[in-house]
């Protein structure tokens, strides 16, 4: 995998061999740090004091490129053993002291971060398709974010999709929660870029 801009730009992080481990495709980050300069007025493709939680972390390709693109602290989640020891690996390579790894179950550590004064400008989340995790997780970050902050959602299935199959009060929840600023599909990867509302 390949850091795609920034000062880290070209550079190599090898991806643990794990099944179901997807790095998001280049095309899809590209995509998302493209709306994320849209909605970061004069941001440009720097993040620039952003504060970057990546949940479900896995090769940190996300985490890394909003690293890259100058997040000012990025929390990368991971809970398998092995993508856990990778990523300590690159971060230490990196030499960079705002990047943080925590390694545990996501969604526990989300909820023990909510204890906390902790707040995220951008939080990731891209669990493995199968798990049923997303919708857990973006209820557990919706007090994990700042005002306005933003929700980057990775899934085999559209949002809408996940809320038709949600119980009444999380769907409820949710769609109050968040707004849906952009989403868009490339082959059988939806991924959307949502804003918590203020109020």
């Amino acid at each position: 995998m390949r850091i795609i801009a920034g000062r880290w730009r070209s550079r190599q992080v090898a991806v643990p061999a794990i099944e179901g481990l997807r790095p998001t495709p280049d095309r899809v980050r590209q995509t998302l740090f493209d709306w994320l300069q849209h909605f970061w007025a004069g941001q440009g493709q720097d993040l620039s004091g952003m504060r970057v939680l990546d949940a479900f972390a896995g090769s940190g390709a996300l985490g890394f490129e909003a690293a890259s693109r100058g997040a000012s602290h990025v929390s990368f989640l991971e809970q398998h053993p092995l993508a856990s020891q990778m990523l300590a690996r690159h971060i230490a390579s990196f030499q960079a002291a705002h990047l943080q790894l925590i390694s545990g179950h996501a969604l526990r550590i989300m909820e023990r971060l909510n204890r906390g004064v902790e707040r995220f400008d951008l939080v990731l989340l891209d669990p493995p398709f199968a798990s049923q995790l997303h919708l857990p997780a973006a209820q557990l970050a919706i007090p994990l974010l700042s005002e306005a902050g933003l929700l980057y959602v990775e899934s085999d299935q559209s949002w809408d999709e996940h809320l038709r199959m949600a119980n009444e009060p999380a769907r409820e929840l949710l769609t109050h929660a968040f707004m849906v600023l952009r989403q868009a599909k490339a082959g059988s990867v939806h991924y959307h870029l949502l804003q918590k509302n203020s109020a």
